[in-house]
């Protein structure tokens, strides 16, 4: 893809995309912004490194053994009702606190009506331990694009 596309590159960090599409429906227009702040603060208390500037094509993943994430805010996902609206995409080779690679590797989870109390047990249980919270979610997509449902 590198070659159609200059400075495309795979995604080494942890996404974390939040609807924080305030002019659709003010539910993700107040609940973005708040979750955004505690998903970055509940990484960073798990030793993840928070990435905010542009993307580099050089910008190192786990290699260095730092964990990265990009959190940020999205435009309509759908579904406003069941705001927060939270799509975490797991790349490959992300490890969890056990030092195997997570069973979420490669895969995108959608999660929906997420308030900031959620947020830690998500970090914890998703991110870090590699499940799916039952109650929230909405769906998924594989690394192979196949549709995830739960």
């Amino acid at each position: 893809m590198q070659t159609v596309l200059h400075g495309v590159r795979d995604v080494k960090e942890l996404v974390v995309l939040i609807c924080g599409h305030g002019g659709r429906d003010q539910r993700c227009g107040i609940y973005g912004p708040v979750l955004r702040q505690e998903f970055e603060r509940a990484l960073e208390r798990e030793g993840v490194v928070i990435e905010k500037d542009a993307v580099d094509v050089d910008t190192p993943g786990q290699e260095e053994g730092k964990r990265r994430a990009r959190v940020g805010l999205i435009s309509h996902i759908g579904g406003h009702k069941f705001a927060g609206n939270v799509i975490i995409y797991v790349p490959p080779g992300w490890r969890g606190r056990n030092g195997k690679e997570s069973e979420l590797a490669g895969k995108g989870i959608w999660y929906g009506r997420v308030e900031p109390k959620h947020v830690e047990g998500i970090v914890r249980e998703t991110v870090l331990g590699g499940r799916v919270v039952q109650d929230m979610f909405r769906g998924g997509v594989g690394s192979g694009g196949e549709i995830l449902r739960m």
